[in-house]
């Protein structure tokens, strides 16, 4: 694969604060003037990438996106034509918007007369292939959009950050131990660029979480004593049917919730947002899990994967405190809970119930802290570091569930996991992915 590093191991064991993850501090050299046009481009440009620029248009002013990337073009195209749907600007119509300081309800005319001038990708911009990310960040952008699968993260993040362009990443940012300390170590290279890094754990720009997580540090429910949180949903999506013409790389990448090396399973995926949750109010990460879990539903057919379809977590933070996690990924149609449970010495928080629900939209808002940070009329921001770490927690998890066995955070920081193919290409050959199973599964 064109400009890969190699995945070598660039931390050592060390535990790593997520106290201090979030980069407060002088804003840094401004890119741009308030008044002038930053560029962006999109790296992964499926329906969370199409998502993610809809949502930066929505709130932020003075942006151009010239530049996609993907690894298929059929994916680029499709995401720039829905860009390009007057419906698609509607959608936020009569929706509000913080604006300079105050909340606007733009309509649907000034939307999508908005968005078309925010659109200017040129046809050569238009980068398609497996290197097709190294030729964007070098195609004159000041900001890159990573909304790629998670098994990616490690490396387009890092040739971002040796590039000097600020990141808007999506989580996770990683699917193994190897990859996620890749990312760690150009989350303090980007902090020592004084780039700016946020990410798509939008509850970090929610009114009401924000506001209830700064009660609870404040001793609003007392002393922690215990954390629960649930994310009981259907699954995410499959390709039902495997096109003749796709070889098993195109296959898995076209599929590719249902493969571990390049999804990171459910835990790592999707109930991210809860772990990341609870390390928020807990101000660290966990030192000690034990999980469990397996399938009830996804086996006899190929397009399931390697992943599990529900897993149970303990974890132990290092003040004693515990904190039980539940995820599943069932059909559509059962009971779903999507929800977090702090316990204190006074009372209990569902990390919502403190806080002002302002009914602005956290995941426009993420866009405009990001921004705000490059121009330096906000607060600096690096999240790399808390990301990175409640990735890396997921990632604990779930190697204790497939191997059966407690996993510390010393054990997960020095392990050599390294998931990622060595060769990329459509024709691929892979061999078929063997699902985990507890007492015959390794971790190392």
């Amino acid at each position: 694969m064109p400009n890969t590093p190699s995945r070598r191991t660039f931390l050592s064991s060390a535990s790593l604060s997520a106290a201090t993850a979030f980069t407060l501090g002088q804003p840094p050299a401004v890119r741009a003037a308030s008044n002038d046009k930053l560029k962006v481009g999109l790296v992964g440009c499926g329906g969370r990438g199409t998502q993610a620029v809809t949502d930066l248009f929505a709130g932020t002013d003075n942006v151009e996106l010239i530049a996609m990337a993907d690894v298929f073009e059929d994916k680029l195209e499709g995401s720039l034509n829905r860009l390009r749907d007057p419906k698609t600007a509607a959608r936020y119509a009569g929706k509000p918007v913080p604006r300079n300081g105050k909340l606007v309800i733009p309509t649907a005319e000034e939307l999508v007369k908005d968005f078309a001038t925010k659109i200017k990708v040129a046809p050569e911009n238009h980068f398609v292939g497996f290197d097709a990310y190294s030729k964007l960040v070098n195609s004159g952008v000041d900001v890159v959009m990573l909304c790629t699968p998670p098994g990616y993260r490690p490396m387009h993040f890092e040739a971002a950050v040796n590039a000097g362009k600020h990141v808007f990443t999506e989580k996770p940012i990683a699917t193994d131990p190897v990859g996620c300390r890749r990312f760690m170590v150009a989350a303090k290279l980007a902090e020592q660029k004084k780039l700016s890094v946020v990410s798509g754990a939008q509850r970090h720009a929610q009114t009401n979480y924000m506001q209830t997580v700064e009660k609870i540090k404040n001793g609003a429910i007392g002393d922690i004593r215990a954390c629960y949180s649930k994310y009981l949903s259907g699954p995410v999506f499959h390709v039902q049917a495997r096109d003749e013409k796709w070889a098993d790389m195109e296959w898995q990448h076209r599929n590719w919730y249902s493969f571990v090396w390049i999804c990171g399973d459910q835990i790592v995926e999707q109930h991210f947002h809860n772990i990341d949750f609870i390390n928020w109010v807990m101000g660290a990460h966990p030192v000690r899990v034990v999980a469990s879990g397996g399938i009830s539903w996804r086996k006899g057919k190929e397009l399931y994967g390697n992943i599990y379809d529900h897993m149970a977590s303990d974890f132990e933070y290092a003040n004693g405190v515990k904190y039980s996690s539940h995820c599943r990924q069932y059909p559509r149609g059962v009971y779903s809970n999507v929800s977090d449970m702090v316990v204190g010495s006074k009372g209990v928080s569902d990390g919502l119930d403190l806080g002002t629900d302002d009914k602005v939209n956290p995941y426009v808002v993420e866009h405009q802290q990001l921004h705000a940070s490059i121009r330096g009329t906000g607060p600096y921001l690096n999240q790399g570091m808390s990301i990175a770490e409640s990735t890396m927690t997921c990632i604990m998890a779930r190697e204790s569930a497939y191997s059966g066995q407690a996993v510390t955070w010393d054990q997960v920081m020095a392990s050599q996991l390294d998931l990622m193919p060595k060769a990329f290409d459509y024709k691929l050959k892979m061999d078929p992915p063997a699902l985990p199973e507890p007492g015959t599964y390794k971790f190392a």
